[in-house]
This record gives C-alpha cells, structure tokens and sequence, in this order.
C-alpha cells in the first residue's frame, strides 16, 4: 500500500493531506460519538465548510451516520478505521517514533497515537483504545488488572465497552482514596471500568496517605490482606505518569511539602514516588496499595501518559523503571525524542 500511495504523491501532492484530514475526522468521531459538526471543526480546527463536504462523501461511502444526536461511524467505517491505522502510523513517521522511543527509553513497545493531549483532551480516549486492546489482547478469565488514579485513567474508564475477555477479570484499585477529586480517585476509575466492561471489582476503602502507626495498624487486618494481596499480584497494571508539583498539589500538599519537592528537584510522580530527572526516588508517601516493589515478573505494567508537557515526568520514571508498554501522543514522543 506505500508503493502505491508513494506514485499517488507524484500525480496527486496534497493526497497526504487529504488523507491525514479524512482518517483525523473519523477517528475522533469513533472516540467521541455521538458527536455534532461544531465540535469536531473546534476540536480538529477544520472550517465547518470542509468538515460539510467530507461529512458528505463519508456518508455516500457508507462509513458513518447522521441521527438526531450526533454523528457516529457505521460498521464499515469502524473496519476501515482498523484497516487504514497501519498504514498511517507508517506515512506519519509515527511508527519510526515508536522505535525511536523504545530504543532511547530501554521499553519492549511503545504506542504513539496522533495529537498532543495537552491541548486536545480527545487524544487521551485515543491512547485509552491502544490500552482497551491490549487488555483484550492479554488478559484471561480471573485475570487481576491494577489501575491507578488520575485524569489520563478517568479517560480509559469512559472508553472501555463490553467484551467476552474481560467479563471474568476482576478490576482492583493500584491505591487507597487520595486527597483529590473523587471522580479521580482509583476507587471510582476501577469501579467504573468494570461496569462498562460488565466485570467484577473490588474497592480499596481507606485513605491514601497514613501515619505509619494508622499504616501498620491497618495493613493487619484480616480484610485488608485479603485485598492487598489481590492488589499487589495483579496480572496487569494500569497507570500514569504526573508531573511532581501539578501531582502533590492536586493531592492538597502544604507549601511546606512543595518547598521540600522543589529543593530535591523532584519532576515526575507515580505509585507515591516521586522521581528526579535522573530517575531517582527522592520521596515516597507512605501509601496503601501497591508499591513498585511488588511489581514483577509475570505482570504486565503498561503506562499511558501523553502530552508534551510529561515528557520530562515520562523520561525519569522510565528511567527508574521502564514498563512493558509505553502508551503515549506525538506531543509528548517528540518532546522527548527533543530531550535525550
């Protein structure tokens, strides 16, 4: 198919355009339908004008419908979606992104899809669909998945729909509450999940962050062991990467603490460690749920943080530990391809 597209470019230039155009229309109506033309000319920067007449020819080749709430793409819409997506991941230079990263951040496999999520919030149910296939990909009946808090996981939960794989999986929180938004917290992403995929989950119901008494003291109760143990051997784990400050003030750190993450230099934060540009852990909460530690072989750890303004959080948390599968934007893949 690249041979072919390459002796289209000769007789047609701005064919790659078109191209590039037509597949970014589609793909953000299969995230976000059903969905009307003013968002999708605000969201893609399109003139309404343009987006009329593709909206046009899509519906003359049958790939999606218009109904009184919103356009949504057709079965054959969908096929030619999964088809095309190789060959544009080719012709956009983001499979040699993929490699790029997975050779400087020492990662099996990393996935970039298209856009920046720091400015378009719709990229992150982009990367949410690479991760919903792997989970199809991997797991199996009584399978444990792991998933942490955050708004790039909120993303994932409204992206998963139901299907045969995860149906006996059974959804845990990676942490106990934190001191955020509630629709933010793991308890709520993990127990989300699971009801759009019609699985089975368990909530952790005790604060993020302990005294280290109130922690010794609640880790030896009959209940919470039971649970931890599911939560620290899942087969999967799902989770992000923040940056250090936008991370501890969301969690209601005093400034005393944000003075401290300054002074050590702190860029990056995940599981309750938090991390140098070096990739090392200057600080770690005291948290109830699964630590870095507990995380193995035979589990699979996959990351999904985009946006150009994580490359440096990215880089030193892989640098500390690189994970199975990196899911990540083409702002944040060139931002570091930029910084190493």
């Amino acid at each position: 198919m690249l041979d072919l597209l390459e002796w289209q470019k000769k007789l047609q230039p701005d064919i790659l355009e078109n191209l590039h155009r037509r597949f970014d229309i589609l793909q953000f109506i299969r995230v976000s339908a059903p969905v009307g033309r003013r968002t999708i000319a605000a969201a893609l920067q399109i003139s309404e004008r343009v987006l009329r007449s593709e909206v046009e020819l899509f519906k003359e080749q049958n790939l999606l419908r218009v109904q009184s709430g919103g356009m949504d793409l057709t079965e054959e819409g969908h096929t030619l979606l999964d088809e095309l997506a190789p060959s544009i991941q080719n012709i956009s230079g983001r499979t040699q992104l993929e490699a790029d990263l997975q050779q400087l951040l020492h990662i099996p496999r990393v996935l970039v899809t298209s856009g920046d999520s720091d400015g378009q919030p719709w990229v992150k149910k982009e990367m949410s669909r690479g991760c919903v296939s792997e989970m199809i990909q991997t797991l199996s009946p009584d399978d444990v998945v792991a998933v942490a808090g955050g708004t790039t996981l909120a993303a994932l939960a409204e992206s998963v729909t139901p299907h045969p794989n995860l149906q006996q999986v059974t959804f845990v929180p990676a942490r106990g509450g934190l001191g955020e938004n509630v629709d933010l917290q793991a308890n709520t992403i993990c127990a989300a999940l699971a009801r759009s995929a019609k699985a089975q989950y368990r909530l952790l119901h005790v604060p993020d962050q302990l005294s280290d008494h109130a922690y010794e003291s609640l880790t030896q109760e009959p209940g919470i062991q039971e649970l931890l143990s599911l939560i620290r051997s899942p087969r999967m784990v799902v989770h992000s990467v923040g940056d250090a400050h936008t991370m501890a003030t969301r969690r209601n750190a005093v400034e005393e603490k944000l003075d401290r993450l300054k002074n050590l230099n702190a860029v990056a934060e995940s599981f309750g460690y938090y991390f140098d540009e070096n990739g090392t852990v200057v600080q770690k909460e005291n948290t109830v749920g699964l630590q870095l530690d507990d995380l193995g072989e035979g589990q699979k750890v996959v990351t999904i943080a985009g946006g150009a303004s994580k490359a440096e959080a990215i880089i030193a948390y892989m640098t500390y530990r690189p994970s199975d599968l990196l899911i990540t934007d083409e702002g944040a893949a060139e931002a570091i391809k930029a910084r190493l």
